[in-house]
Parts: structure tokens; C-alpha cells; sequence
């Protein structure tokens, strides 16, 4: 089993790599808040820096949560490039500029070492129950190097391309889900407001076409007032300034995913940037002064 290196333990992080220990990994791991004990307790060796991760790793995983924590953790001081070697591999979980990504990807294997990007869909309850959806760009070789450690952390693991694509894969996923949380909070508030218990709404539209996953976890999410993350709403902000800036370089509109991106400006005028992206719905309560559950008068 090759010996794995893993960078950013939060709350995608930390069960990913607690995963990869439940497959018998040898895994060495860097935060900088610090390892997690139950990680340490499970076998995971603390290390001092994300260097000291690379120079005992094969592959080092890397999961923060943007372009720029992911050039300081490769190229900054103590990063991963300063102890790289010919035949490891550097994979990118975080979901980040697929340009940038390129660019990284060219620095990494002027070093001898291969890269791979693989950002990752399905949130913290896909994370802790190894059942992520994992979109990776890169070279064959190296993707069926590291498949059997991808295994270990998700159930939908997939070669999209070459470098780059697996970001741009996620950029396709997060402006679905940020219109479909959209759709399902439009439709909840509407059926609250005309008097209609929303949960069982929802209930009965799961047994239908409308049926998704987003209407079965986020739907309930709206129902039920839990908005702690989950996926916070401030990451979402960036994937779709992501979409909207690749957009806007190759010509093409994205209507509804710059009003997806309007709500969520707003949800964090009002303080909800750490809210779960399902809290979008509060920005449409408070267009129709209504919030779901709440008595008709």
C-alpha cells in the first residue's frame, strides 16, 4: 500500500483521511489548527509541516478551500514542492481555478513529480461515509495509481480528462446544485406560503420526477431550520464566481447561476456566510416575507 500524505483537515478533510486510515493507509498529516486527535489515535503520523508530508508521502492529498491556500500549501514556504521527488504524485482535492490548476500542475512535474486534480461533490455525509463523487483530471498512469486510494473516500470516482478537467467538472456539478437548492427553495416557500405543510410537500415530491438528491437532504434541511454546514455557503460563493469568471472568458451566459450567486450575496449581507448553502432559501423567505412552517395568517 503506498504511503499517503494528507494537507487540510476540516470538515471535508478530516473524514476523508480518517477513510483512508480505515483502509490501512499509512497517512501522514499536516493542518495548520493542528491534527485532529481521533486521526492521530486512528494511526495518522502528525506532521510540522506540509514539506515534512511530501518528503514521507507517495501521494500527498491536498483539500483547502481555494486557489490561493492551495498555491501556499504546493510553492509557499515549507510547502509541498520543497520536498518533492521523481514518481510521487500531488493530488488536489480542493475545488479551485482550473487555470490555475494548470499552472500548478506544470511546477509540480517540473520537479519530476505527476499531479492530479479531483475535486470532490457530496458534502460532509458523502465525506464521513466514503461516498463522494470524485471528478479527476490528469494523465491514465496516474489515475490508476491512486484509484485505490480514491476508493476508500468515494463511490463515483471518475476520469473526466486532462489536467483542468476535473475542476471544470466541478464547476459544471456546483452550478447544478446552486440552481437545483434554488428550484427546491422556490418550491418550498411557495407551497408554505399557500398554507401547505411543506415537509410533506417535499415527501411527496420525493416519489416523484422533481425527485433529487438536493430535494432530499437540503430539502429537508429548509423544513426542518438546520442550516449549520454541510457546505458553507461562503465555498459555494467562490465555486460560482469560478463558473461565472470561466464564463465570462469563453463567451457564454449563465443566467440562472448569476442569480444563484445574487442570493447568496444576500443571505451573507444578513450575516449567513457559515450558513449551509440550503440557507439560500432564506433569501427567497425573505423576498416573499414568509418563512417556511410559519403560520398563514
Amino acid at each position: 500500500m503506498q504511503k499517503a500524505g494528507f494537507i487540510g483537515l476540516g470538515i471535508m478533510g478530516n473524514p476523508m483521511a480518517a477513510n483512508l486510515l480505515k483502509g490501512g493507509v499509512e497517512l501522514y498529516a499536516f493542518s495548520r489548527r493542528g491534527v485532529p486527535g481521533e486521526l492521530t489515535s486512528a494511526g495518522a503520523v502528525a506532521c510540522a509541516s506540509a514539506a515534512e508530508v511530501a518528503a514521507k508521502a507517495d501521494v500527498v492529498f491536498v483539500m483547502v478551500p481555494d486557489t490561493p491556500d492551495v498555491e501556499r500549501v504546493l510553492f509557499g514556504e515549507n510547502g509541498v514542492a520543497a520536498s518533492l521527488r521523481a514518481g510521487q504524485a500531488v493530488v488536489d482535492l480542493s475545488s479551485i481555478s482550473p487555470i490555475a490548476t494548470r499552472e500548478f500542475a506544470a511546477r509540480v512535474r517540473e520537479r519530476g513529480a505527476d499531479y492530479l486534480d479531483a475535486p470532490v461533490s457530496g458534502g460532509e455525509v458523502g465525506a464521513k461515509a466514503g461516498m463522494l463523487s470524485i471528478m479527476v483530471g490528469g494523465a491514465q498512469a496516474t489515475f490508476d495509481a491512486v484509484k485505490p486510494l480514491f476508493d476508500m473516500m468515494g463511490k463515483n470516482v471518475s476520469l473526466i480528462g486532462e489536467v483542468g478537467a476535473g475542476q471544470v467538472c466541478k464547476v459544471a456539478n456546483q452550478v447544478i446544485v446552486a440552481a437545483t437548492i434554488e428550484a427546491v427553495g422556490e418550491a418550498l416557500v411557495l407551497a408554505s406560503k399557500a398554507g401547505v405543510d411543506a415537509e410533506r410537500v417535499r415527501r411527496a415530491l420525493m416519489g416523484g420526477f422533481a425527485s433529487s438528491r438536493i430535494l432530499e437532504v437540503h430539502g429537508e434541511r429548509m423544513t426542518k431550520r438546520t442550516f449549520n454546514p454541510g457546505f458553507r455557503i461562503e465555498l459555494h460563493q467562490k465555486d460560482l464566481n469560478l463558473a461565472l469568471s470561466t464564463a465570462q472568458a469563453l463567451g457564454v451566459s449563465l443566467p440562472n447561476t448569476a442569480t444563484c450567486q445574487a442570493l447568496f450575496n444576500a443571505c451573507v449581507a444578513h450575516g449567513g456566510k457559515a450558513w449551509d448553502h440550503s440557507g439560500m432559501v432564506r433569501a427567497l423567505e425573505g423576498m416573499a416575507n414568509h418563512e417556511i412552517g410559519q403560520a398563514v395568517e
